[in-house]
This record gives structure tokens, C-alpha cells and sequence, in this order.
């Protein structure tokens, strides 16, 4: 995977590493963005020291990287690498929730605190995100940060009726609809979920991207995590 067949794609995607010391999961991450256009897997690393040395070799956009990698832990990596490239943007995506490394990973500038039991879509989608500048905290990883910092993490989102007015009036059904699209469902499984046919489901996508002014459901789905619908 280090070495891209197609250098316009690579030219035009983010360029993302995996640092996991399990080899079946970097499997299934990297045959999750072969498919996908716009993220390439420029290169993995089982170990923590393996994993600096690849960074700073490979220049990776976005890295993804697992706590515990039997060598050094995830923080020791994040804080080495960013002592000599800054820019890089890390993703913590881990199994383990734990007050103190939620807090230190949060100061240390991380863009992304992800849970491993994350939809493989919506996964696809915060990559590329990440890589705009935005950033991802898991729901259970808000939890915590709000009780160690209640006077600066809100305890409630924008309201819809305020999301709404904002963005051309969506309705019950399409706010019902652009929270599934963000979970990473597809047409045809926010029908089933909604008791609607594909083709209504398809069509109420559409009217969402119309009224948010994106190009796609994508788009849609960061647009309203940037607003703080979900």
C-alpha cells in the first residue's frame, strides 16, 4: 500500500497512515478506503517506533492510531511526532475510554478521539473531514470532557429549531433523515429504518443537500457536524 498505481489519486486524496499493533484490523480499515475515492493509505505500522519512523518518512495527512501498540503508547507517538511535525493530524481510534488519557490526548491538540466500534462509513467520512481542519470527538469522549470541563463544554446542542432556520427549513422528516445520513446509512437502510421506500428516502437526501448547498451527502454530514446537529 505505500507505493500508489494511480499518482493522480494520490496527488488528490488525503493521505492517511494506520498505527495498530492488531494486523486484522489495519486489514479491514485499508480495504475499507481501497474502495473509496478521495483517502489513500499511504502506510501502516504495527508498533509504536515503526509508527514515527513511517510518519516522518511518509508525510501522512491523517493518522490513525490505537492506544496500546506494545512498544510505546499512542500519546508517547502523538507527542514525539508532533515535536517535529506539527501539522500532522492525528486520530486517536481506540476500544479503551479513560478520563485521564481523554483529557492529556485533548491538550496535546488531537483532532479525532474515535471509538473502534464506529459505522466503516461514517469512518470514511470523518477522515476526510479531519483532514479539512475539522474535528470528531466520539459521543462517550463529549461525556467526559464535559465533566472535567463544565463551564466549557456545552451541555446541549443547537437547537433544531435554531438549525433549521439557519438552513432553509428542514423538515421533521429530512432532520430525521440527515441524522441517519451522518450515522453512515445508505438509502436504502434509511428506508427500512424510516418505513419508506428507497426512492422517498432518495429524495429526501437530496432536498437536504440542496438546502445545506453541498455537492453531496458527504458534505451534508460534515456540514451538520460543524453546526452542531449531532
Amino acid at each position: 500500500m505505500e507505493n500508489c498505481i494511480n499518482e493522480k489519486r494520490c496527488e488528490k486524496s488525503v493521505r492517511l497512515m494506520l498505527v495498530d499493533d492488531h494486523k486484522l484490523f489495519r486489514c479491514g480499515i485499508k480495504s475499507l478506503f481501497e474502495n473509496k475515492e478521495g483517502v489513500y493509505v499511504v502506510a501502516e505500522a504495527s508498533s509504536g517506533k515503526e509508527g514515527i519512523n513511517k510518519i516522518l518518512a511518509q508525510n501522512p495527512d491523517v493518522v490513525l492510531v490505537d492506544l496500546e501498540l506494545g512498544d510505546i503508547n499512542g500519546l508517547d507517538l502523538i507527542e514525539k511526532v508532533l515535536s517535529q511535525k506539527p501539522n500532522v493530524k492525528f486520530v486517536i481510534l481506540t476500544s479503551h475510554l479513560n478520563e485521564h488519557v481523554v483529557n492529556k490526548a485533548m491538550k496535546m491538540g488531537i483532532y479525532g478521539y474515535i471509538l473502534k466500534d464506529i459505522n466503516a462509513e461514517f469512518l470514511d467520512m470523518i477522515v476526510k473531514s479531519i483532514s479539512s481542519g475539522a474535528m470528531w470527538i466520539d459521543k462517550k469522549v463529549v461525556q467526559i470532557l464535559r465533566e472535567l470541563n463544565p463551564n466549557v463544554v456545552p451541555t446541549t446542542q443547537v437547537s433544531r429549531s435554531s438549525f433549521k432556520s439557519t438552513h432553509a427549513n428542514l423538515t421533521a422528516r429530512e432532520y430525521e433523515v440527515l441524522k441517519l445520513v451522518v450515522d453512515g446509512k445508505s438509502n436504502q437502510q434509511i428506508a427500512r429504518e424510516l418505513n419508506i421506500s428507497e426512492h422517498t428516502s432518495k429524495a429526501h437526501v437530496c432536498n437536504i443537500i440542496q438546502k445545506l448547498v453541498v455537492d453531496d451527502r458527504t458534505q451534508a454530514a460534515v456540514k451538520a457536524i460543524r453546526e452542531g446537529i449531532v
